[in-house]
């Protein structure tokens, strides 16, 4: 089953003329008792991906449902299918469209009702193959189809590689902002091959970039180095640098999670660029921003807002630009009002007692989350940001 339209973030040709990343395997293990689970990354294991899965669910399990959408399924399904029968399980295919305007309830109804169709029980799983928006589509649905099913994240992009897939953060959107109805639901495993990056087009590099970046303001001023060093490298796709990138991209979210699952005090800072990036993706239909551009406007604004307050050095938040810049040109946002994204931000999904928390950078390496920002300076930092 598939819904209409495809944003064709992997492309079946490209990934022949680009050498793809090796790396040695890696296991981080997110500690949270009795919902812990392992991420294993390494080149090739997709297609170890059906005795992993064995492993991490269990010899009960009989079917699983692979949540993908047309172009990622085209490159990568087979293999997975192949992984998963040759493991024992019964796979199923649903296919979603591509975008985050596909992320809706309207798509999580058509996926409840393909896993009805296909007598799936409450032991058994779903997987997601793709991006962010299939990951979030797929766990949102576990989390809720039969009160809570099991679920595998198999990510082919940056930024659900570094990020999305890890954390148990799933949900869609609403007209009136991103992620507004959502749930906490843990993967039972995480399965990272480097080389489904080699599909992906510049665009997309350059979006998980920019959510890379973020680790490194918030809690690591040696990856925000390294990065500002290798960012060339890692665009051309560098098989060091990137697995770096990775693993280390991974061990940050995982600390973070591990102490604040469900984002009650430290989680929060991995918010970083999220409150003006989703205001942004909400403005604009979520059709002219991928996440991580939207993301990379919205850690220049939360930079000048801590500038304009005091609490960051100018060099600091001209470091950050630099960085964020070298990864690459992000659509412009000069032409949207003002009073729309400030409406939008409002509306943030974070919001306490009616006030917006921003994550503000004191120095690289470390954030504070302030709530009492004068709106003035937000219309101010955001018109300098985003001319």
């Amino acid at each position: 089953m598939s819904m209409e339209g495809s944003a064709n973030k992997h492309k079946p040709n490209s990934a022949t003329d680009r050498r793809p990343p090796t790396a040695d395997r890696r296991s981080i293990h997110v500690k949270l008792k009795e919902r812990s689970y392992r991420v294993e990354a390494g080149a090739g294991l997709l297609d170890q991906t059906g005795t992993l899965a064995r492993a991490a669910l269990g010899e009960h399990v009989r079917s699983v449902v692979v949540v993908s959408n047309p172009t990622v399924d085209a490159l990568y399904g087979r293999r997975l299918a192949r992984s998963l029968r040759q493991a024992g399980f019964r796979a199923h295919s649903f296919l979603t469209g591509d975008g985050e305007r596909f992320k809706t309830l309207r798509t999580a109804d058509s996926l409840y009702t393909f896993l009805i169709k296909q007598s799936i029980e409450r032991q058994d799983a779903i997987i997601a193959l793709g991006g962010g928006v299939v990951g979030d589509i797929a766990g949102f649905v576990a989390a809720t189809f039969l009160r809570g099913i099991r679920f595998v994240q198999v990510p082919t992009t940056l930024l659900a590689q570094i990020d999305s897939s890890i954390g148990g953060k799933t949900g869609v959107n609403h007209p009136s902002g991103k992620n507004l109805i959502g749930a906490f639901h843990q993967p039972s495993l995480v399965v990272i091959d480097p080389e489904t990056l080699c599909s992906l087009p510049q665009r997309e590099m350059r979006a998980g970039l920019c959510e890379a970046i973020k680790y490194g303001v918030i809690r690591d001023r040696r990856l925000f180095d390294r990065i500002a060093r290798d960012i060339e490298k890692m665009k051309q796709f560098d098989n060091r640098a990137l697995t770096h990138l990775v693993a280390r991209s991974c061990r940050i979210k995982a600390d973070v999670v591990e102490r604040d699952e469900r984002e009650g005090g430290l989680r929060r800072i991995l918010n970083f660029g999220h409150t003006v990036g989703h205001a942004l993706e909400a403005v604009t239909r979520y059709r002219k921003f991928l996440h991580g551009e939207a993301v990379g406007h919205g850690m220049r604004a939360a930079s000048r807002i801590a500038e304009r307050m005091e609490m960051l050095d100018s060099r600091e938040r001209a470091a950050i630009d630099e960085v964020i810049l070298s990864a690459g040109n992000i659509p412009t946002a000069n032409s949207l009002a003002l009073d729309d994204i400030m409406l939008a931000i409002s509306r943030d999904k974070k919001a306490e007692a009616g006030r917006v928390a921003f994550v503000l950078p004191v120095e690289i390496g470390r954030v504070v989350i302030r709530s009492d920002v004068p709106l003035q300076i937000v219309r101010s930092a955001l018109k300098d940001a985003l001319s």
